[in-house]
């Protein structure tokens, strides 16, 4: 139904990026969804662990081949890469909206956490314990607990109930220069995560969450809360 309703909204959004830069209106990226734990030659004694990927659809908001002399990187912000078009599509959350197909395909859900693409997933977790655990035996959402909480990459807002711990949670270890650093963003963005994750494990209190994370993600788009 999502879908259906969002769809007179694409020719919009088609010809805004198309006018603002030249390249596909659509994005598809490889990305890790749910961690299932399996098991090798029969023997429940060693789980195996692995991530079902798929491929997530997004409006495209950088340039064409911004990954071409660096790879693929997480975007930061103020990312240079990102079109002036694809800037409002961040904010707004609009250039998610060609997910819903993922949540008819079954890839994705409503609301989850948000999959990251296998091969920097890989590094973040090296990077930040424990940061595959969000995504146990949970599908990824469009929106989510931490989407409807912080910034597009994580970043803790002013007057939120985390701005107080900003000390704690930004660069722990001290190391030098690494102030303000995206793995400070996705550290705080995997509180959240986990939060979700332990309140599905109950109706009474997954209920409540999962509709106040309903309500609240068009007026986080109205807002444009995103960076």
């Amino acid at each position: 139904m999502a879908f259906l309703l969002t769809l007179p909204l694409y020719p919009f959004v088609a010809a805004a990026i198309r006018l603002d830069s030249p390249g596909p209106i659509f994005i598809r990226q490889r990305r890790a969804g749910m961690l299932l734990a399996t098991t090798t030659d029969g023997d429940a004694r060693r789980p195996q662990h692995r991530f079902v990927e798929f491929n997530m659809y997004k409006f495209r908001t950088m340039v064409v081949n911004a990954e071409a002399m660096t790879g693929p990187v997480l975007a930061s912000k103020n990312d240079p890469r990102i079109t002036r078009v694809g800037r409002f599509l961040r904010k707004t959350r609009i250039d998610e909206l060609p997910q819903f197909w993922n949540v008819v395909r079954g890839d994705m859900s409503l609301v989850g956490p948000r999959p990251e693409r296998p091969e920097l997933l890989a590094q973040i977790a090296m990077a930040i314990p424990f940061f595959e655990e969000r995504m146990r035996n949970l599908k990824p959402g469009i929106t989510g607990l931490a989407q409807v909480s912080l910034g597009y990459t994580g970043a803790i807002p002013a007057g939120s109930e985390l701005a107080a711990f900003r000390d704690v949670l930004s660069n722990p270890f001290d190391v030098e220069g690494a102030d303000d650093a995206l793995a400070d963003d996705l550290r705080v963005k995997l509180l959240y995560d986990l939060a979700y994750s332990v309140a599905t494990e109950h109706m009474r209190s997954f209920v409540p969450l999962e509709l106040s994370i309903l309500l609240k993600t068009p007026v986080v788009m109205l807002r444009r809360s995103g960076t």
